[in-house]
């Protein structure tokens, strides 16, 4: 949320927010941070917990922070895109629950007691006994729902966590006072029963979150970890990245990646860009040509001038992206979210009804009172809780069985919805290995040749002939004086014959035929300077997509390509599968294209693997990547699939469309469930312990219903 201002010079700061927990905190704090002055804007990452604010030049940081705190919300300043500070609760939750079922369990025992009929100083003692243990749990395991009431309730505001807190706490001071006055009721039972109830919920709630939670900037794992530098007086000397400034001359060595940006200054190489571009295709680097970091020197030794650092290289760009796409994504309302929104306010005004109600009748305080906490309990939110993600883990459980990992149970909802998929070419459609497909027209001595030289080159096609042959049962030949030339091949002498393996012999024009096409994956073997023979690649579609496509157009959802391979590499493709294309895009590219499909009302799902792919796995209403993807895919993506198939994302849809099925259906019964309990309790007809035991009722309905997805992913 922006304000209608005039431009004006922003700043921009991250703030990590840990008590973001529902869609009426991300309204709250958009809409109340920029009522302070110093505030121009502020965006919500539900899903990192953090709030990036645009601010006025010359800030005051304890003042933005104040304005958290005059919202009800904790938050500290935090770098850009970290995930250090993300607050993760889940075993806190875990913790908190397994005290309360604990405790719920043995007060429940003591409780058999007093409902067979014991009476007088038995029935006192048991009262006591279950006072011992669930005071101590209720102080305990309430934590996350007092904590959250009592910072709502102190600047002004309500949560869904007040009513659940106000319950809990009168229900055990009223049964407190009933056993201290020798009273026939306590409800101690109820209370901690109704504690763990919701703590289940919510534990499976956060569970589900965190598997959403992959920093962006896990995205500088990719690139090295520090480089040789030539200091002034000609030494060389290992510098670590974080250390690295602009000027300085780095030694990378093959097999190395570039651990910051900058230009060649010596030698020439190939660059494996695939990480950056997903472009297969090896990349030509000479002296002058700018280089990112990232990228892996698989030729000779270069020197490199660094021209930018950190969080300045093309890589730091991309993650940059990839966290403001995934702002964009983590602002999607959930349904239960939006159901929050209403519960508060209305449980308030039914539990204050109640109670007024019964003293106009005369009820007295005490019984006014108890049907007050009757009212509180009986509409306490477990149902409604459990609902969304007792459903999404038992989808997730099925899905998991079938290879594929849910990471964010939002993205079930999401994926529910799409009309569109984008696929990713290079190890999305296809393989994303290059495998030779003429070898059986070449001699043996052909072959033995081959494996000789391509087994002492790391060149992506070199490593796959290599394979190819190894798997063929070729025994290389012996070779000597082995030399690899970056950017043209490998050579060495067999017999006192010059052998060579590469595109091209020399840098002379040969007079041998030699296949020119830059656009196909191809090698040759030279003998004496001449082509003898002539190795082509392919990389190979995935076995069933072309079905998956089919059954996508089925469902209504066309499927199209976006890929950073050129033209001519993604015609064949697109014509075999029938599916339109935009090629040669950079990520940035990728990230404009889904966003206007999104502004255009369209719910697109991208299926990509690499870096470049990131930002628009992002920014996708929904994302899957296979497992073969880089970590930058598979952070970004919210679902991951396993094996060489695309069934997976046709099983991920049908069983998102069960998911967002039965979810409504959980729904129905709670809201079932309080139109038949809500009036039992106003007029009276239910102690707080049979609230409680109707609502732990209520849940358990819901999580049965949610069991019928254990086989959503056939």
């Amino acid at each position: 949320m922006a304000k209608n201002l005039d431009p004006q010079p922003a700043i921009e700061s991250n703030f990590a927010v840990p008590d973001i927990r529902c869609a009426g905190c991300i309204s709250k704090l958009e809409n109340g941070l920029i009522l302070s002055p110093q505030i121009i804007s502020a965006r919500v990452n539900f899903t990192t917990k953090q709030v990036v604010v645009h601010h006025i030049a010359g800030a005051n940081m304890a003042d933005i922070i104040a304005a958290f705190a005059l919202l009800g919300f904790e938050a500290h300043q935090i770098e850009k895109n970290s995930i250090d500070n993300i607050q993760n609760d889940s075993k806190s939750l875990l913790m908190a629950m397994g005290v309360a079922g604990f405790a719920m369990m043995n007060i429940m025992l003591l409780s058999v007691s007093i409902w067979s009929g014991a009476e007088g100083s038995t029935r006192d003692m048991f009262h006591w006994l279950s006072a011992a243990i669930a005071l101590p749990t209720i102080a305990y395991s309430g934590r996350p729902f007092f904590t959250s009431a009592w910072r709502a309730l102190r600047h002004g505001g309500t949560n869904m966590d007040v009513p659940i807190s106000i319950g809990v706490i009168l229900a055990s001071g009223l049964s407190l006072y009933e056993t201290a006055t020798h009273g026939p009721h306590a409800y101690f039972d109820g209370a901690v029963m109704l504690l763990f109830f919701l703590l289940t919920g919510r534990w499976l709630d956060s569970v589900m979150r965190d598997r959403a939670r992959s920093g962006v900037t896990s995205l500088l794992k990719n690139m090295g970890n520090g480089a040789m530098v030539i200091d002034e007086k000609g030494h060389s000397h290992f510098v670590d990245s974080t250390a690295l400034l602009p000027h300085m001359v780095m030694i990378i060595a093959a097999g190395e990646r570039l651990p910051a940006d900058g230009v060649i200054i010596y030698g020439k190489t190939q660059l494996d860009l695939s990480l950056l571009t997903g472009e297969s295709q090896p990349c030509p680097a000479n002296v002058n040509d700018k280089v990112l970091a990232g990228t892996l020197n698989i030729g000779s030794p270069i020197h490199v001038r660094i021209t930018e650092i950190g969080a300045f290289t093309a890589i730091a760009d991309i993650a940059r992206l990839m966290g403001e796409a995934a702002q964009s994504k983590s602002r999607y309302v959930r349904i239960a979210d939006r159901a929050a929104k209403l519960y508060a306010p209305a449980v308030h005004l039914l539990a204050l009804l109640a109670f007024a109600g019964w003293m106009i009748m005369g009820a007295g305080v005490h019984q006014s009172l108890l049907i007050a906490v009757a009212v509180l309990i009986i509409t306490c939110p477990c149902a409604l809780g459990l609902a969304v993600p007792a459903a999404q883990i038992v989808t997730a459980g099925a899905l998991m069985r079938s290879g594929i990992l849910v990471k964010d149970g939002s993205a079930l909802e999401r994926l529910a919805e799409i009309d569109m998929a984008i696929f990713d070419k290079t190890g999305t459609l296809t393989m994303g290995r290059p495998e030779p497909v003429n070898l059986h027209d070449a001699t043996d001595l052909q072959c033995a040749l081959m494996l000789s030289l391509a087994q002492h080159s790391r060149h992506p096609l070199s490593k796959a002939l290599t394979h190819a042959l190894q798997q063929m049962n070729i025994s290389p030949a012996i070779i000597e004086d082995i030399d690899e030339d970056a950017g043209m091949g490998i050579g060495a002498k067999w017999q006192d014959i010059d052998i060579f393996l590469g595109r091209h012999f020399n840098d002379e024009a040969s007079n041998s035929p030699v296949n020119n096409d830059e656009e196909t994956l191809s090698t040759n073997l030279f003998m004496d300077g001449k082509s003898v023979f002539t190795i082509f690649f392919t990389d190979n579609l995935r076995g069933d997509a072309k079905d998956v496509v089919h059954d996508l157009k089925l469902m209504n959802i066309p499927a199209s390509i976006m890929s950073g391979d050129k033209a001519k590499a993604v015609a064949p493709i697109t014509k075999l599968l029938g599916m339109t294309a935009q090629t040669a895009m950079l990520p940035q590219d990728k990230l404009a294209a889904i966003k206007r499909f999104e502004q255009a009302g369209h719910h697109v799902l991208m299926i990509g693997d690499g870096l470049n792919d990131g930002p628009a796995l992002a920014a996708g209403h929904a994302s899957m990547a296979p497992g073969s993807a880089s970590d930058a895919g598979k952070n970004a993506a919210d679902f991951i699939f396993m094996g060489d198939n695309l069934r997976p994302i046709i099983q991920a849809i049908n069983a998102a469309r069960k998911t967002k099925s039965i979810v409504r259906q959980n729904f129905q019964l709670a809201i079932g469930y309080n139109i038949f309990a809500v009036p039992l309790a106003i007029f009276g007809y239910v102690t707080p312990l049979i609230a409680a035991l109707a609502m732990s009722g209520s849940s358990l309905i819901v999580v049965a219903n949610a069991l019928r997805l254990r086989g959503a992913a056939k």
